[in-house]
């Protein structure tokens, strides 16, 4: 697993001269999430025959999410700042590009469609077509966008590996990027699933419920390879931005073509088009769930993630993650902070820059 980490992150960081950056990320997403959708279309397909199965495809969903903004986000902010700190450098914040507004923008949409499922409380085959044309329309922003301009001082800090695969010239070039993530495509898809298992097996012997392997543990070890790459480029400073942006790409790919996933799964085992009821519990869980991204997309809205804000996050799920029963008081709690960050916006405390920058990058790419 730690080879496959190294591996595609490699193969992103060269893919940033072949195309935009965000769209190497968004494969490297797809890549690094492979385990994840591997455990969810399992458990859609169990739950298609077994109702009571139906649950556990909520809180491998939910669990993955907050996990990725509540422990990843918060982890790369703190890496940086070590990092930082012991070169001497004072680290306040972590600022984000223009052409990072491109990600952040394109989490919300899948977002916001999410509350209309809640709403309604079931997740069907309609809703998956429209989380499916929310990634798609991002996929399509990312390939108007142009790949990396080669720069001496920067592309000294690239690792050998990848300056390795950029040394060659025309399809040469493409190959070795491509290796580099078919190997570690091929790796994760060998011990993924062997990995997962014996993981399966030690919580069951150390007497972890059901629901909370699904929820916690499965997430974490699905999400493994992604946060050793976040991991590697926060230590690196000023390689934390894209770090965070590999998350977001996940979150983004999560909330629109995986939960898409769910839907399809289940009617093809159920056989038939009804869609995947969701009970009170099962929406409280996607609730929380939104209002903890929402809140993540509020702070990353101004292109930058502070010390206090990235704490915020980490401090939330922490108390949601030790102490279950607080789920209703929790949403509660998100709730208060995301209208406390929209007061600060109206009254002028804080700036959406996202849109600004979002439009900016657009217009560079025309010229």
């Amino acid at each position: 697993m730690l080879a496959a980490a190294f591996l595609v992150a490699w193969g992103a960081e060269a893919a940033e001269f072949l195309m935009s950056q965000g769209l190497a990320l968004a494969l490297l997403a797809w890549l690094q999430t492979a385990p994840e959708f591997a455990v969810e279309a399992v458990i859609a397909w169990h739950a298609g025959k077994n109702p009571a199965m139906v649950h556990l495809a909520i809180a491998n969903f939910t669990g993955s999410l907050r996990l990725l903004v509540g422990l990843g986000w918060p982890m790369i902010y703190g890496v940086a700042w070590w990092s930082a700190r012991r070169k001497g450098i004072r680290y306040r914040s972590l600022d984000l590009n223009d052409h990072h507004a491109v990600e952040v923008v394109g989490l919300l949409p899948p977002l916001a469609y999410f509350a209309v499922v809640v709403a309604k409380g079931t997740l069907g085959l309609f809703d998956a077509a429209v989380l499916g044309a929310c990634y798609f329309a991002y996929l399509a922003l990312l390939l108007r966008l142009p790949p990396r301009a080669e720069d001496r001082e920067e592309d000294a800090e690239i690792p050998r590996v990848s300056r390795w695969a950029l040394s060659f010239a025309g399809a040469g070039r493409w190959i070795a990027v491509l290796g580099l993530f078919l190997g570690g495509g091929l790796i994760l898809y060998f011990t993924a699933h062997p990995f997962l298992n014996s993981l399966l097996a030690l919580a069951i012997s150390m007497g972890v419920s059901e629901f909370a392997f699904v929820q916690w543990v499965a997430p974490f070890l699905s999400e493994f390879p992604e946060k050793v790459s976040a991991f590697l480029w926060a230590r690196r400073i000023t390689r934390a931005p894209v770090a965070l942006m590999n998350m977001v790409s996940s979150n983004i790919n999560q909330w629109s073509i995986l939960s898409g996933l769910i839907p399809v799964i289940y009617c093809i085992s159920h056989g038939s088009a009804a869609p995947l009821p969701l009970d009170h519990h099962q929406r409280i869980e996607i609730l929380l769930t939104i209002l903890q991204s929402l809140l993540g997309w509020l702070l990353l809205a101004s292109m930058s993630l502070s010390a206090y804000e990235a704490a915020v996050l980490f401090l939330f799920w922490l108390v949601q993650f030790l102490f279950p029963s607080t789920r209703n008081a929790m949403i509660g709690v998100y709730g208060a902070w995301c209208v406390w960050e929209v007061v600060l916006v109206l009254v002028g405390r804080k700036k959406w820059t996202a849109f600004s920058a979002f439009a900016r990058t657009w217009r560079a790419r025309r010229a």
